[in-house]
């Protein structure tokens, strides 16, 4: 085992996971977390939260010793924070953690390697730091050239509509029924569910398109690329992001994500788009670099919505758009993945 080192590997990262909730007190804070522990139950041995009342997964709580002597590996930092910082009040916590046998994944903007206590702890106990935010990978810039294979990408009408969840639920669905297909996940909480895949908000902006090509590379010609989208074209902090993402990823097939009841994009004062506009947009980016793209259905987050309101909102979604609707979480994405077939 490299100890003592940082690691660029994310395969090689160990469950099981003690999930370090630190002092969140909201599960939106949380979310790394939770992405986690839903998507890969079996990796998660137990919790670990700094004041007990906080954000709570339902998991065992247990100090570092605890989680070692039942058999964890890593500990996973769960928790999104302002900045993306490594606060001090979390270090003790962490340096027992390394000290206790266990590995330490992080999808902050902050290095783990950049704190001094924590680099030095690592050596000192023969443990690894994975700081899954970050990537020795040389990105070349977008050719825009023709690969095999096909492509999946969730967009979204704003940030956090769930473009991660839904790209994973299609995945499930379609590798269920023996369908070639793979999750590539392109933000810090896909990674530590997949094992693999880029921060593509990590990445240089000129280099974002060819670090996306990277990432869905020439395959089989029946094989499905199901690539988590980031941010959203009509939000101005990470538009960028967005653009780059699809003009690299050369998506054959488009599901725009959307909360249907939000209407005011997240932590900006803009209008969130009509979702027409929405599909117009991304559709028209897209065939920048695949003149066949398309959009194939509308995924929904109905997580502060109920009953009749979420048929409501999917029956007008679909009269409107003319496309599948469904919450991928709540029912599953099978309209979708069945039309996406239907009309491949």
């Amino acid at each position: 085992m490299d100890t003592g080192a940082v690691v660029q590997d994310f395969a090689s990262l160990s469950p099981p996971y003690l999930l370090f909730l630190g002092d969140a007190t909201l599960l939106a804070a949380a979310k790394t977390a939770a992405g986690v522990h839903q998507w890969r139950p079996e990796h998660c041995l137990g919790q670990l939260r700094i004041n007990e009342g906080n954000v709570d997964l339902g998991l065992p709580d247990m100090t570092p010793a605890q989680a070692s002597a039942r058999g964890a590996k890593t500990m996973v930092l769960g928790v999104a924070n302002p900045g993306g910082v490594i606060p001090e009040s979390w270090v003790p916590t962490l340096v027992e953690a390394l000290a206790n046998g266990l590995d330490l994944a992080s999808g902050a903007h902050q290095k783990l390697s950049s704190v001094p206590p924590l680099k030095a702890a690592a050596v000192q106990f023969g443990r690894r730091l994975f700081d899954v935010r970050h990537t020795d990978q040389v990105f070349e810039t977008g050719t825009g050239v023709k690969r095999t294979g096909r492509r999946l990408l969730t967009v979204g009408s704003d940030c956090v509509v769930g473009k991660k969840y839904t790209a994973l639920a299609i995945e499930r669905v379609m590798r269920a029924r023996g369908l070639n297909a793979d999750f590539r996940a392109t933000g810090q909480t896909g990674i530590l569910i997949a094992g693999r895949g880029v921060a593509i908000d990590a990445v240089v902006s000129d280099f974002i398109a060819g670090a996306a090509e990277w990432l869905s590379p020439d395959n089989d010609a029946d094989h499905w690329d199901i690539i988590e989208g980031q941010g959203s074209l009509f939000h101005p902090a990470y538009a960028g992001v967005t653009l780059g993402l699809i003009h690299g990823s050369q998506p054959d097939a488009l599901v725009v994500c959307h909360e249907p009841i939000r209407d005011r994009i997240l932590s900006v004062d803009y209008p969130t788009p009509p979702l027409l506009d929405c599909i117009a947009a991304n559709v028209a980016a897209a065939r920048l670099t695949n003149p066949n793209a398309r959009a194939v259905g509308v995924s929904i987050n109905t997580s502060r919505m109920e009953g009749a309101a979420i048929e409501r909102a999917m029956d007008q979604i679909e009269r409107e758009t003319g496309l599948p609707c469904t919450d991928p979480i709540r029912h599953g994405p099978d309209r979708i993945v069945d039309y996406l077939l239907a009309t491949s």
